[in-house]
């Protein structure tokens, strides 16, 4: 029996950065013999199992064949028999296909470590067509190895993996999971970039897809395109250090810009709306997780009113809050914020710029929290019978006065 450490460790190890998590492969044992070891089993398509200390993945080492469209449609073989060689000519691409032996030795078969020093992300063998799943992974590769590109021939190889329909098989669960992932990489840009070069993101995100090539107005957005902006957009929300939802509502503040009539572009009057409609559908085709629906619904909605905060009435200030239910969820409201932020600085020569607007909007939440509404329901009742339904109307009068004592303030 014998363990060689693989896949992303060896690659992280080569390019100088820290190893969070090992995978290990096994060769020449059985499920018995990892059981009799005290290892624990836990695959169920093919088997992996947990070292009894570490909890680390061990993998014996298997081949895989083709069976059916779509990532799930394969035939897993495990056997002593099976060498690392085999094992590793399945991977995805060539930085992943290299390995490790106790004694330290690198197994580079595929020259993984020459493409990491070129800085190319690379497929392994013509394997690669069978699982559109590796789309999804190499173009999340792109976003956290923002200085590599990917080969020409991967490149193509992945067209036509588009064009023959495999992208189309893959399930929602597993798509989110890897957007997901690409967006809370330091450059998530280039993954819907790399995703958009070989033709998946018309298949996947349709509705993002078609923002490239719509113009704005470029005294608001020097860089004119939309698609392009969405890109600035989402870098910056990594630049900030934004949580998932506050980089999924960057990715889809504006897709209601897609569907602008051309009569009246570069302008784009009710975008916001059409944009919630559509983050709607993109939500329930890919069963996005709550968190992400709620936040990026509010900040496609209302990224306009915040950045114009300066020029909104103090009822409609309120009623901003209200909506964004900010005085019980003020947490979900700083990622709102923070997306709005990401907005008004992913515009080219904007990057630099304050976004003030987030501190006017804190002191206004402050503000109507700094209204007593129990005292005012309490004096209201006092008032008679009547008084209850007068409460809400009176609660509302409070905070807007606060809010309009507050702009004075700030003049």
């Amino acid at each position: 029996m014998e363990i060689y450490v693989v896949g992303g460790a060896v690659r992280d190890e080569l390019l100088g950065l820290a190893v969070k998590d090992r995978d290990w492969v096994v060769v020449g044992a059985t499920p018995q013999h990892m059981l009799d070891r005290g290892y624990l089993q836990v695959g169920q398509d093919f088997p992996v199992f947990l070292h009894p200390q570490t909890h680390e993945e061990y993998a014996l080492a298997r081949i895989e064949r083709k069976t059916a469209p779509g990532y799930t449609g394969f035939a897993f073989h495990a056997a002593p028999g099976v060498t690392l060689e085999q094992d590793l000519m399945r991977r995805d691409l060539t930085v992943n296909a290299m390995a490790r032996d106790a004694a330290g030795t690198l197994i580079d078969p595929h020259g993984g470590r020459a493409d990491l020093e070129a800085r190319v992300l690379r497929h392994v063998a013509p394997a690669f067509a069978e699982d559109p799943v590796r789309i999804l992974r190499v173009a999340r590769f792109a976003a956290r190895f923002a200085e590599f590109s990917v080969a020409p021939e991967t490149l193509e190889l992945m067209r036509s993996m588009v064009a023959a329909g495999e992208v189309d098989a893959l399930v929602a669960e597993r798509v989110w999971q890897e957007l997901a992932r690409g967006l809370m990489e330091d450059r998530p840009a280039r993954m819907f970039e790399t995703l958009r070069e070989c033709g998946a993101l018309a298949r996947l995100l349709p509705e993002l897809d078609a923002l490239w090539g719509v113009p704005q107005r470029a005294d608001y957005h020097p860089e004119v395109d939309t698609g392009v902006h969405v890109m600035m957009v989402i870098d910056m929300a990594a630049r900030l250090g934004a949580p998932l939802p506050a980089r999924f509502a960057a990715l889809t503040h504006d897709l209601g810009k897609g569907l602008t009539p051309a009569d009246i572009l570069p302008r784009h009057h009710g975008h916001e709306a059409r944009s919630v409609t559509l983050l709607e559908a993109v939500c329930e085709r890919l069963r996005v997780p709550t968190d992400c629906r709620d936040v990026g619904r509010l900040a496609a909605r209302y990224h306009g009113d915040m950045h114009r905060v300066a020029e909104l009435r103090p009822e409609t200030r309120l009623t901003v809050l209200e909506r964004c239910d900010a005085l019980r969820r003020p947490e979900r409201f700083e990622q709102i914020l923070l997306a709005c932020e990401a907005d008004y600085r992913g515009r080219l020569g904007w990057e630099e710029r304050d976004y003030v607007q987030a501190e006017t909007w804190r002191a206004a939440l402050a503000a109507i929290r700094g209204v007593d509404a129990g005292a005012i329901a309490r004096e209201t009742v006092a008032v008679g019978k009547d008084g209850a339904a007068e409460i809400p109307r009176r609660i509302a009068a409070a905070r807007v006065e606060a809010l309009r004592a507050l702009k004075a303030a700030s003049r």
